[in-house]
Formats: structure tokens, C-alpha cells, sequence
């Protein structure tokens, strides 16, 4: 009788597949087998690429005429520990009962070239049809999707040779520009590093990451704090006042003033009292009263870089272990493929989303989150979803964005504290996006002291809509969350933000264009500059999403939108591969990111020899032809070509 082999990326998942399938398989020694299937798995990476040393013994030394090494035939082989299981795994891609072979690994480029390799190296029966099985879910009725729409291998080999040509470009640049780099700087480094030897660590991504940390270091250790001083007025009767902020214009006796800082603040503390003095006995008017309704929808849902970010500064963890975590509620079928860049649904699941909502409404026995489905009934909250911001076809690649399943709760309470709350937060950004929208009204004030302006405003929340679910973030991790390259002001005292107390935006709400208002007195604020924040292990994550945007040539922005350094799966082990070499350091309690002496060593080698790999334009680049060859838009050998050159 003729078999069907399926081959997933580990055991747990194999033993998934089994119960969906209900094949009443019997286990045996590294896979299961029933009349019909025969389910077996990798442990991760089965077949590795060669060193150099497999190719020539005499490559095993480190020297400079033997640089570049670029092999025309590529060599893999087998890893040692896990031969075992590669074994097992060939007998049954060659049995002559298997017809048809389901790579069920992992979906996405690194699921397909860990399973390529072992096709390559088995050399599986000619005779069987070669199937690939793509899924979102690991709940049963997607793993039957996958299995019955599973389409034939050959539609993904523009993706095999993205993955193959990935890992080629990152072995070249490992192997190459590490030895020449140790050759030729290892005993300066290691003289400045006090170290007996030094071999330097090179990589596509991770010594661009290296530069972009070790540049925000420096940037913040070579800022000097300039100090300015703000003039704040405030007007109306003393016990019913309000204060608002002065700025320089086109009609300012201080226009184009040397002794200005800024449009808003002087150089010295003297000259701004001066100002003061000259505006003693002069009437205020107001010029001008805007009111106005806003509206602000909930945020897109999470891609895996932005529920990075977000659980660092919730929860204080590294990027990999936030994406161990969401692995593991994948695979407890609680939310979808986690190693995605979508921050949108397809059309497709979006029509289908009642069942993930009756999922969570019947399954997920939570008071908070049955309280959010409770009010969204009895309000007939829209779930059609289909023309909103969070659905677009045309933004999602291999996977769309994570969401709950509404299902796998039977595994939910066995869940450690910390699985349990990430996946809350994964429901409550879901849930948001049916609820209204937040409303405020807003109201902009300008007052005119004969040439001189003086502004503020007032927001106040009239309608809380989806922030009765995402309360709004404190100012703690708002500060946190920055990451633009500009100074930003710091005052010593509270400024009058837009957030003003609702009993003055009561005072605004009652003031009238041409109206007199009564001084109750001038003042001058202190402020400074400061530099731009550190990055933390979630924040440089999303750096490195958007590192496409650090490149100052808008034509080659342009042509690489979209593209970042490393992959969603790739980028938390970036990160913990320069801690582990002692690159950088991550505080444990904060999560901020600074470079270690060792680290700016190594930075400054690379910035004198080898500039360009410290540039995002560079990877980003390499990661948008990556793209292109997954997309079919060039050939594989265009890309293979860049590379040589490169070397």
C-alpha cells in the first residue's frame, strides 16, 4: 500500500499533525507511522554548510593568500549530533511505498532551507510527489487546510534559492572579512583590548547592528547640553488662569534675534527677563480660538518586531525570549506564526474572524477580556473588518500579522504567569481594533501681547473607545520608545502639554477671539537639550526593522522601502550573539543596550578597513535582493554575481 510521508520542523509538532490528521499512528524510533501517513521531523538544522578546511586541510590555517575563499561547488554535510535523526529521516524520504512527501517545516525562508538541505543530501525517491504544506495555525483545522491545499514544492524554489543565496552571502562575509580582519588588525585589537589574541567577528547583519549601537553611544557620549530659557505667560483671573507658551514670529520685535537659541527660548537667562520687562503694561488679546474633534483608531496589530519591543518594555526581556515565548503559544495553538513583518490580516482571514472572536468569547475564561467581548456584543461593535487599515492583502508576504487563534485554551492555565499575560497583551491589541475609535476635543488658543504670541492648547479624552482596552502607555516608556535621531527639549517644570487638565481646558473653552485677557504675571522656564535615548534589546529591534529609513539617499531609500537588516526570525539572535561575544552589553533590569570597550575596538577596525559594513544601506540592500529572488523579480545568479564582486 502506497504512503504519505510528512516531514515537520520538530517533534511536537509532528505529534500536532498526527491528531489532526487522526491517523492512530504508532510511535517508532523517530517517526510515527499508520496505514495511510508516516510523520517524521527535524530537530532544527539536520545538514550545515562545510568550513573551508573540507574543501583544502590547508585552509584550516588562517592566511592572507589564500583569501578570498568563494567555492564554485558547494559543499554540506551532516551535523554530528543529530545524524541520528538525519538518518532515519533518508530511509524514509527513499522508501519506494512513499508516493507522495509533504515538507510540513517551519513557513518561512529558514523552515524551507532547513528542509531543502536534507532533500539535497537524501536524495528522496524520484518516483514521489513532492508537496509543500503552509500554514498560520497550528490548530487542527488549519493543519488539515495546509495539508489539502498543499501545493507542489517546485512554487517555492524561488524561495529555496533566497534561503540558499542567504546563507551563502552570510558564510562569504563570516569566513572572508573575519580572517582578513584578524590577520591583519588581530594583534593591534588585542593589544588594545589587553588580550594574549584576538580573532574579530564579522557578520552581515550583526556588525551593522554593531555600528548603529556603537554610533548612538558615542552620539549621546560627545552631546554637550545646551541650556535655553522659555517665556511662559499666564492670563485670567488669578484663581481661574491659564498659562500658555511664547514663540518668536515673522512680527517679533526678536525676529532673527542673535540673542534667540530657538524660535521658542533665549540664550540667556538675563536677556529673556529683559524681554519680560518690555511687555510690563501691555494688553492681552486673544487673536484666535480653534476647537476641533479628533478621532485616533487603534494602533495596527503585531508584527513579531513590534511585540518585541512592546514585551521589553512591559515585561524587561530580550527580543529571544519574547520570541521563544510567542513559539511556544503558536505551537499550544493559541496564536498564529509568529515570525512575521504583517501588521495587517489578509482579506481572506478577515471575513473569517468571527471564528477567532467566538473562539476567544466561548474558550478564554478571563474576567478582564470577557468584560472587552461582553461590551463589544451588547454595543454591535463592526467586525467587518474588510475595509479597514487592518486589512491589506498587498502588505503581507508569507504570513499576516499575530492574532489569537481562538482556540488551544485546554493549554492555556498550564501556561507559566509571564506566557499567560503576553498572550493577554496579544488579545487586547486583537480586540482594540473593534472598538470605536477614541475621541477627543481639542482646543487651540493663540493670545497676541501687541507683536508677541503666546500659544497653548488643551486635549481632553471625551470618548475612550479602544483605550478602555490599550490604556494609554506612562511617560516612562514613552521616553523609552524614542528613538529619533533629533534633540529633544527637557524642562525643569511641568510644561502646559497638550494633555491639559480638563478644568483648564473648561478656562479655554469659555475664551472668545478679540476678548482682553487680564496678566496675571510673566516667567522664565528653564530647558535644555539632550541627547537622543539608548537603544534597548526591544527598541533596536524595531531599529533594525526600519533600518531602511537611516539611508539618507531618498532615490536608494526609495528602492529598498521596506526593507530592514535580518529577517523577523533572525534579528533577536543578532542580538544575542553580540552580547554573548562581549560586543555589547544588556542591562538585565532595563534592557538598555551600551557597546563594551571590546565592542568600540572592533567598531573602529571595521570603520578604517571596512566602512561599508558598518552601513544600513549596504544590508538593507542585500536583504531587498534577497527579497527580489524570493519574488522571482532576478535570477539567483544576478544575486551569486553581486557577491563575488563584493569579495
Amino acid at each position: 500500500m502506497s504512503k504519505k510521508l510528512l516531514i515537520t520542523e520538530k517533534p511536537s509538532v509532528a505529534m500536532e499533525f498526527a491528531k489532526a490528521l487522526k491517523t492512530n499512528a504508532v510511535r517508532k524510533n523517530g517517526y510515527l507511522e499508520s496505514e495511510e501517513w508516516i510523520i517524521t521531523w527535524c530537530v532544527g538544522h539536520l545538514v550545515t554548510m562545510s568550513y573551508p578546511e573540507k574543501y583544502d586541510e590547508k585552509l584550516k590555517q588562517w592566511r592572507l593568500d589564500t583569501l578570498p575563499f568563494i567555492p564554485n561547488e558547494w559543499k554540506y554535510e551532516i551535523i554530528p549530533a543529530v545524524k541520528n535523526q538525519f538518518d532515519i529521516v533518508e530511509s524514509l524520504l527513499q522508501r519506494e511505498d512513499v508516493e507522495e512527501i509533504y515538507n510540513a517545516g517551519d513557513s518561512g525562508r529558514e523552515g524551507e532551507y532547513i528542509q531543502r538541505l536534507v532533500f539535497m543530501m537524501a536524495k528522496p525517491n524520484p518516483k514521489a510527489k513532492m508537496k509543500r504544506v503552509w500554514i498560520d495555525s497550528q490548530t487542527e483545522e488549519e493543519i488539515i487546510r495546509g495539508i489539502k491545499e498543499a501545493r507542489d514544492l517546485s512554487e517555492y524554489d524561488s524561495l529555496s534559492d533566497s534561503a540558499y543565496l542567504r546563507a551563502k552571502e552570510d558564510y562569504l562575509i563570516g569566513i572572508n572579512f573575519s580572517r582578513l580582519l584578524s590577520i591583519t588588525q588581530g594583534r593591534r585589537v588585542a593589544k588594545e583590548a589587553n588580550l594574549e589574541r584576538a580573532s574579530i567577528s564579522v557578520g552581515r547583519v550583526m556588525t551593522c547592528v554593531l555600528g548603529m549601537i556603537v554610533e548612538r553611544e558615542r552620539e549621546i557620549r560627545n552631546f554637550v547640553k545646551t541650556k535655553y530659557y522659555k517665556i511662559v505667560g499666564e492670563f485670567g483671573e488669578e484663581q481661574n488662569s491659564f498659562q500658555a507658551e511664547w514663540k518668536v514670529t515673522e512680527n517679533s520685535k526678536m525676529y532673527q534675534s542673535p540673542k534667540l537659541y530657538n524660535e521658542t527660548g533665549f540664550k540667556k537667562e538675563e536677556e529673556a527677563k529683559e524681554f519680560i520687562l518690555s511687555l510690563a503694561g501691555k494688553e492681552a488679546k486673544v487673536s484666535e480660538v480653534k476647537k476641533s474633534k479628533q478621532k485616533e483608531n487603534a494602533p495596527l496589530l503585531f508584527n513579531l518586531a513590534e511585540l518585541q519591543n512592546e514585551c521589553t518594555k512591559r515585561f524587561k526581556i530580550k527580543p529571544d525570549e519574547t520570541l521563544e515565548i510567542i513559539q511556544n503559544l503558536y505551537e499550544k495553538k493559541l496564536v498564529t506564526y509568529p515570525r512575521t513583518d504583517a501588521r495587517v490580516l489578509s482579506t481572506a482571514v478577515a471575513k473569517e474572524i468571527s471564528k477567532n472572536l467566538n473562539g476567544i468569547a466561548k474558550g478564554f475564561h478571563d474576567e478582564e477580556i470577557q468584560g472587552y467581548m461582553k461590551k463589544m456584543i451588547e454595543e454591535k461593535y463592526s467586525t467587518n473588518l474588510v475595509k479597514t487599515k487592518y486589512v491589506n492583502d498587498s502588505k503581507i508576504t508569507d504570513h499576516y500579522a499575530i492574532i489569537p487563534t481562538g482556540q488551544g485554551y485546554e493549554n492555556y492555565d498550564k501556561l507559566p504567569d509571564l506566557q499567560k499575560q503576553i498572550y493577554k497583551v496579544i488579545v487586547k491589541r486583537f480586540l482594540s481594533i473593534f472598538y470605536p475609535p477614541a475621541e477627543f476635543n481639542k482646543i487651540s488658543v493663540t493670545i497676541m501681547v501687541e507683536n508677541e504670541v503666546f500659544n497653548t492648547s488643551g486635549k481632553v479624552c471625551v470618548k475612550q473607545g479602544y483605550l478602555e482596552i490599550l490604556k494609554p502607555k506612562n511617560v516612562e516608556n514613552k521616553k523609552e520608545e524614542k528613538t529619533s535621531e533629533k534633540q529633544e527639549d527637557t524642562e525643569k517644570t511641568d510644561l502646559v502639554s497638550t494633555q491639559t487638565p480638563e478644568n483648564n481646558l473648561d478656562i479655554l473653552n469659555t475664551l472668545k477671539k478679540g476678548q482682553n485677557l487680564p496678566v496675571v504675571n510673566y516667567r522664565t522656564k528653564d530647558a535644555e537639550t539632550s541627547p537622543p535615548t539608548r537603544y534597548n534589546s526591544g527598541s533596536i529591534i524595531l531599529a533594525m526593522e526600519n533600518a531602511g529609513k537611516l539611508i539618507e539617499d531618498e532615490e536608494l531609500r526609495e528602492q529598498i522601502k521596506g526593507a530592514g537588516i535580518g529577517t523577523s526570525a533572525t534579528r533577536a539572535e543578532i542580538i544575542k550573539k553580540l552580547e554573548k561575544i562581549k560586543y555589547l552589553e544588556i542591562n538585565t533590569k532595563t534592557q538598555i543596550i551600551t557597546p563594551t570597550n571590546y565592542g568600540e575596538i572592533i567598531y573602529d577596525v571595521i570603520a578604517t578597513s571596512m566602512k561599508d559594513l558598518l552601513n544600513p544601506k549596504l544590508t538593507a540592500s542585500w536583504e531587498k535582493g534577497l527579497d527580489m529572488v524570493a519574488k522571482k523579480e532576478i535570477p539567483p545568479s544576478e544575486f551569486m554575481r553581486k557577491i563575488r564582486k563584493l569579495h
